[in-house]
């Protein structure tokens, strides 16, 4: 099972809590991920990548095992810690201001 955290907003979309348990079939990468987190919570399509092109929304960040995968390719395997549910797999909502 791959833990997933989601932000705020999203959990309260989902109607779940902060971290959700997911079972995402092989190669577990970022888009298998994504594609499973959707298909469990369909509300959640549109929010964290967009609808056409699947591309990551602006204004959230992807981080694993303190790194931040928001630009790494999208099919490129997670690191063990996250495909063996030790360490979540983080959805952050970013934070702008001036």
């Amino acid at each position: 099972m791959i833990r997933v955290e989601l932000p705020y907003h999203l959990r309260n979309l989902a109607k779940t809590g902060a971290e959700i348990s997911l079972e995402v079939q092989d190669p577990i990468t970022q888009r298998s991920l994504l594609d499973a987190l959707e298909a469990r919570y369909p509300v959640l399509r549109g929010t964290i990548r967009d609808h056409v092109t699947k591309m990551r929304r602006p204004f959230l960040r992807f981080f694993a095992c303190e790194m931040d995968l928001s630009h790494e390719p999208m099919d490129a395997l997670l690191p063990e810690a996250i495909r063996s549910g030790e360490e979540p797999y983080l959805i952050v909502g970013a934070i702008a201001g001036g």
